[in-house]
């Protein structure tokens, strides 16, 4: 899968990237899946790449800034 520049351009609409909506998109699915259970973050990023051509680190800066935790 080719790196589509367009994924890492905010929407309009929302502010959101191609890539933070298809995370936001994996992890909600991922919740009513699997209910109050914790889900990993690397279960959800091999969801996310299946949609989203980004690299760990890429996924993992963008995952942090949605939830609010460090990235470290």
């Amino acid at each position: 899968m080719a790196r589509d520049p367009h994924d890492r351009i905010p929407d309009v609409r929302d502010g959101l990237t191609r890539l933070e909506r298809v995370i936001l998109w994996k992890l909600h699915e991922a919740e009513k899946e699997f209910g109050k259970r914790s889900i990993s973050s690397f279960m959800l990023y091999g969801r996310v790449v299946e949609h989203v051509d980004c690299g760990q680190d890429e996924f993992y800066r963008v995952l942090c800034r949605l939830t609010g935790r460090s990235f470290g």
